[in-house]
């Protein structure tokens, strides 16, 4: 049986006038609409399709791309809502249910929602939660400090920003290391800082420590040689002037401006940094 909400290759198997019949290796078979058919495809030809259910409860092949995939996570806008539940967008013809008993909060047509898809055991259908968390598990962490992962915001509290790590864990941006604009939804890379022992992790949006010196003193290098080899930022202007200049910390631009410095790329002055080769 052809897992739902996945990518299958498959080989095109009968041309009928509702569309194509699809085989795999294991001889299950999906239609595929006429509608998404390729052009000029031949009998035998192996395509790649998305398996889900039609308006009819019948599984059906598509070639469009959803934007989420069975236990994935995606930020999709809701389109309805209904005495059952709520429907979202997922790029498919027919939208993604969420059941009333897997919002976090109620879902209000147009506003948009991080929600998580899989597959009912109980009805054999695809559904969304926004209750996200309950599929997230820092149990058994498969990071650790230092390590690149991916993140999605999940939503803001007082402390900071929630990212789902790796689509597996849960883990926190505290707000005193967030100086960038990031929304919910956002996907984006993150650093981990530290595992704690409780299992909760912390994450960065840059990497800590040496590991951050160098791409961003390259990055003010070239800032300053596009700007005539002197900005009128240093080491003493306030925390907010570097962050608009720069986008980065007062903490990782003195680090950046250090090694600059040290490296006798730079000298800084009451008016600023400049270059000490402003030709080069």
């Amino acid at each position: 049986m052809l897992e739902l909400g996945e990518y299958h290759k498959m080989i095109i198997d009968r041309d009928v006038s509702p569309g194509l019949y699809l085989r795999d290796e294991e001889e299950n078979e999906v239609l595929l609409p006429g509608k998404y058919a390729p052009e000029g495809f031949a009998l035998d030809d192996e395509i790649e399709v998305f398996v889900y259910l039609d308006n009819e409860e019948r599984p059906v092949a598509t070639t469009l791309k959803p934007y989420i995939e069975k236990n994935g996570f995606a930020y999709l806008e809701c389109t309805s809502v209904t005495k059952i539940g709520a429907f979202v967008d997922w790029g498919l013809d027919k939208e993604l249910f969420v059941p009333f008993s897997n919002q976090v909060t109620p879902m209000h047509e147009g506003n948009w929602y991080l929600v998580y898809m899989y597959l009912d055991e109980r009805t054999n259908r695809l559904v969304g939660s926004s209750k996200f968390n309950k599929f997230l598990d820092n149990t058994d962490v498969t990071v650790q400090k230092h390590d690149k992962v991916d993140l999605i915001i999940s939503h803001f509290s007082e402390h900071g920003a929630h990212v789902i790590i790796n689509e597996r864990h849960q883990g926190l941006i505290h707000k005193d290391t967030i100086f960038e604009d990031i929304r919910v939804g956002d996907r984006l890379p993150g650093y981990i800082k530290r595992v704690r022992e409780d299992k909760k992790i912390d994450v960065l949006l840059q990497p800590e420590g040496y590991k951050s010196i160098e791409p961003n003193a390259q990055f003010i290098y070239d800032e300053l040689k596009a700007n005539g080899g002197s900005l009128p930022i240093h080491d003493k202007s306030s925390p907010e002037d570097i962050n608009a200049y720069f986008g980065i910390s007062k903490k990782l631009f003195k680090k950046a401006i250090g090694a600059l410095y040290k490296d006798r790329q730079i000298k800084i002055t009451d008016q600023g940094i400049e270059l000490t080769n402003k030709d080069a």
